[in-house]
């Protein structure tokens, strides 16, 4: 019997070794493993950013007058009537002053440098009141528009020729911006 004691015995520690081996604990040494990169769709284009607002421009409104309208009108000698190309002109000069309500005009009446000091300071107001009153009776408030005379005393052209003269005869129209 001791063989089959022995037999046993043996049998039973093969039987607990192999349960031991089956039992042990298995240590797992937890690694942390970074998530997985998600695979690169494509992207939505970024929409470019809104251009800034361009600035407005800055308009010289004295210049986009001239260029508009222009701002001279002229005169037979010793007259203050209105030509048919005065009154074109004019005409201009009244729609710019429609589209720019937030300006006034002077008006100032010149002459040539025939004829006395004060005769011709006369004859520079009714000049400018010509042009002034035509500006008014085409829409523009008489409240915007003022006048001025300068006679002889400005004359655009120095010389003494009949096209200096014709040229000193005139009334010119200044635009005056608000707040300025």
């Amino acid at each position: 019997m001791t063989c089959f004691k022995t037999l046993k015995i043996t049998t039973l520690a093969c039987a607990a070794l192999t349960l031991a081996a089956c039992v042990t604990e298995t240590r797992y040494d937890w690694v942390q493993v970074p998530n997985p990169v998600p695979a690169k769709r494509a992207a939505a284009p970024t929409p470019a950013p809104a251009p800034a607002p361009a600035p407005a421009p800055t308009v010289d409104l004295a210049q986009d007058f001239i260029a508009w309208a222009g701002d001279r009108i002229y005169f037979d000698t010793d007259q203050s009537a209105l030509r048919p190309e005065a009154k074109d002109t004019l005409d201009r000069q009244a729609d710019w002053l429609r589209r720019h309500p937030d300006t006034q005009a002077r008006i100032e009446g010149n002459a040539d440098e025939r004829g006395s000091t004060d005769y011709n300071q006369a004859l520079g107001s009714r000049r400018a009141e010509a042009a002034r009153a035509y500006l008014v009776d085409h829409g523009i408030a008489a409240s915007r528009i003022s006048t001025a005379s300068n006679g002889k005393a400005q004359p655009i052209d120095s010389g003494s020729g009949p096209d200096a003269l014709a040229r000193n005869r005139n009334a010119r129209t200044i635009v005056i911006v608000a707040g300025k």
